[in-house]
């Protein structure tokens, strides 16, 4: 009998034939594991192309060569020799919910693990460790993560793209015959690339992320059968991996879930290190950047936090520009001490401000990034990564550290340190802004990986010397959102782009595989600082509602009836958020002739956020069926508050009046079915409904 491995999360299972000799064989990948029968033990590969061995298609990990013809997802070689692995002799251990699969090639001597784990969450996860067991150097071209196996017929691929300042847009294709290639090559999780896809059959539907922040390959093949083996893994820069003798390569983690419930299960209850061990309600954050750019005032900014105190911030986030002499973007990174013009008693009066008025503190650092014109690169031109030879390619005029040399990341280390002991810091928004180029050290070979790597290794170095202090990612916004950099933060910067209108489709996308308290949304000024857009207040709030809140902006600027507004929602917010952040409470709906819902929903409580982007098409919008996962609840329910006051409809009959003012008590199965006929809004408005259940005629809110 073969020996038949299942890998069962209770949402997905993975069932694999373990053969003599070649990868294992995927006997199955979907909501139902794979149980031993004779079945099993029949051939299920064809002899194609006059081979005389019958060659499996569908497989972990396909090496290529020796009669498999499709994409390989390992491939090496040895000075030009060992090119061809095939790996037998394979045995497999468990410890819990993590299956350990191990194989050896004695030709090419190279030895293979895989590790599978079954998540609580849901998810299935995939992890590969390939061993030099020779005695000369082993050049690894490529060695994916994972593999995953989709059925025959038609498939749709949901990936995400984008540029900066409008991340996470949804594009949607269907298959041909050929390969699906995506490739990043930016050195940073991307804005145009994300590692994330959703697969849809006709009989299964399925999600795969690879929790990686570097440069990264997905690919889709068909297989001889018309299946499709979806492969996700790091990209090598050429010679960038050379084993030597003894040496390993361990690539990022892949993972695989059923949807987005999972995923976002799967960050909140285990990829998320959370200081205390719990997370604490996701404080309403001012960030001074848009406030202030450069321009920091120490009486402005204490008059600032003040200000945000008054309106019920809890956390003040001083961004770029306290440091070095850093009035513009074109100096001092890497001068990690403190501006003595700008803050002559140092940072501790405005820190001990802050957190005088019950606020946390959080401050910006660009740890990986250097300007020419600065004090650092003066004295070590050397740790910037470049190529001899070629130009010195500036970003933004910035080049990037080499953080693999040890040097370098001990003085980032020591500079970031300094400030978090000696001031009460509970917040880092960790930036980077800047893709890799010609990343190379001074042997002239390629550093991505290692330097991705080594980006990790500072960050877990700074939480494990500051476990209290909370980390958000941030690269020109939403460039490393990834799970590679979310196992070492807590929060993300979702984009740099700040436009209400614009942030409708960046966090829903966002949202697929982010569970949203861990998106940063913030209410900007109008004008949008990026766009020019004029939205109203209440837009501009709706909008960040559900999210982890922020504001954007310098709240000295507010007139009296904007503040007293802006009040009125954070306090919502504050009432909300527990339901809102709740696992398994959120919902997001696919939007309608650009009409945007989402919300939480519980036994006593639904909140809906709806959000009218473009001018409508149709004359009407169609009547708003809410999803299984809220009619669920069942019970008679009645409209309890609408926000704002005054919402923005093109037109309201009568008895959608009455609808909104709670006068109406309707069956929330009839809310699934027929759905709640809401007004018409006018285009860049919303408004956030409050539905409460009504028991034993009693309401419960």
């Amino acid at each position: 009998m073969s020996k038949i491995v299942t890998i069962d999360s209770g949402q997905l299972a993975l069932s694999l034939r373990l053969p003599e000799l070649g990868m294992p064989e995927i006997l199955s990948f979907g909501t139902e594991p794979a149980e031993t029968d004779p079945l099993f033990e029949i051939e299920r590969s064809s002899r194609v192309n006059g081979m005389d061995v019958a060659v499996p298609s569908a497989v972990l990990l396909p090496t290529g060569g020796m009669g498999f013809f499709g994409w390989p997802a390992i491939s090496g070689h040895r000075g030009g020799r060992d090119f061809i692995a095939q790996f037998g002799n394979w045995e497999f251990s468990r410890d819990g919910h993590r299956t350990i699969l191990a194989g050896l090639d004695p030709v090419a001597k190279l030895s293979l693990s895989i590790t599978l784990t079954a998540h609580p969450s849901g998810l299935i996860s995939m992890a590969t460790k390939l061993t030099n067991r020779g005695e000369t150097d082993y050049q690894l071209d490529r060695c994916m993560a994972g593999t995953f196996l989709a059925p025959a017929g038609d498939l749709q691929v949901m990936s995400f793209t984008g540029i900066w300042g409008r991340e996470f847009q949804t594009r949607r294709e269907l298959l041909g015959n050929g390969t699906w290639i995506q490739e990043n090559r930016r050195g940073r999780t991307s804005h145009d690339r994300f590692p994330m896809l959703f697969i849809e059959s006709e009989t299964q539907i399925f999600g795969v992320t690879l929790g990686f922040s570097g440069n990264h390959q997905m690919v889709i093949d068909r297989t001889d059968d018309g299946q499709r083996l979806v492969h996700l893994g790091e990209l090598f820069e050429p010679g960038e991996i050379i084993l030597a003798p003894g040496e390993s390569y361990e690539s990022p983690i892949a993972y695989a879930g059923a949807d987005a419930e999972d995923f976002h299960a799967f960050v909140r209850e285990e990829l998320i290190t959370w200081p205390g061990g719990t997370m604490t309600p996701r404080p309403v954050t001012l960030n001074t950047w848009e406030g202030n750019y450069f321009g920091h005032q120490m009486d402005s900014l204490k008059a600032q936090a003040t200000a945000a105190a008054e309106l019920g911030i809890e956390r003040f986030v001083l961004d770029d520009g306290w440091f070095g002499k850093r009035d513009d973007d074109t100096t001092s990174l890497g001068d990690w001490d403190i501006d003595a013009r700008k803050y002559p008693d140092g940072l501790k009066p405005l820190v001990d401000h802050v957190t005088g008025l019950g606020m946390q503190f959080g401050i910006w650092f660009e740890p990986e990034m250097v300007n020419p014109v600065s004090d650092l690169y003066k004295a070590h031109p050397d740790w910037a990564l470049t190529i001899e030879g070629r130009p010195v390619l500036e970003s933004r005029t910035q080049l990037v550290l080499n953080l693999t040399r040890a040097e370098v990341s001990d003085y980032l280390f020591g500079k970031i340190d300094a400030v978090l002991s000696q001031h009460a810091v509970s917040y880092i928004k960790w930036d980077m802004n800047r893709d890799l180029t010609h990343a190379g050290g001074r042997d002239g070979k390629a550093k991505i990986a290692a330097q991705t790597r080594a980006v990790y290794a500072l960050m877990d170095r700074i939480r494990a010397a500051h476990p209290d202090v909370e980390i958000e990612s941030c690269a020109s916004g939403g460039g490393r959102i990834d799970y590679g950099a979310l196992a070492r933060t807590h929060r993300v910067w979702t984009s740099d782009c700040t436009d209400a209108l614009e942030r409708l489709e960046i966090q829903r996308g966002a949202s697929v595989f982010v569970p949203p308290e861990i998106l940063g949304s913030h209410i900007s000024a109008s004008p949008n600082h990026q766009t020019g857009r004029r939205h109203t207040l209440a837009f501009r709030a709706l909008v960040a509602m559900g999210y982890h809140l922020g504001v954007e902006l310098n709240p000295l600027d507010l007139t009296d009836e904007e503040r007293a507004e802006l009040k009125v929602y954070i306090e919502r917010y504050k009432q909300l958020r527990h339901l809102f952040h709740a696992p398994g409470a959120g919902f997001r709906m696919e939007p309608i002739d650009g009409r945007y819902v989402w919300g939480a929903a519980s036994a006593e409580k639904i909140v809906l956020v709806v959000a009218q982007g473009p001018q409508m098409v149709g004359e009407q919008p169609a009547p708003l069926r809410l999803p299984e996962q809220v009619t669920q609840f069942g019970g008679q329910w009645r409209i309890k508050s609408v926000l704002p006051a005054e919402p923005q409809f093109i037109r309201i009959s009568e008895g959608q009046k009455a609808l909104l003012s709670g006068a109406v008590t309707f069956a929330l199965s009839s809310a699934g079915l027929a759905g709640l006929p809401l007004p018409m809004l006018t285009p860049e408005s919303a408004l956030l409904l409050e539905l409460e259940a009504i028991k034993g005629g009693k309401t419960h809110g």
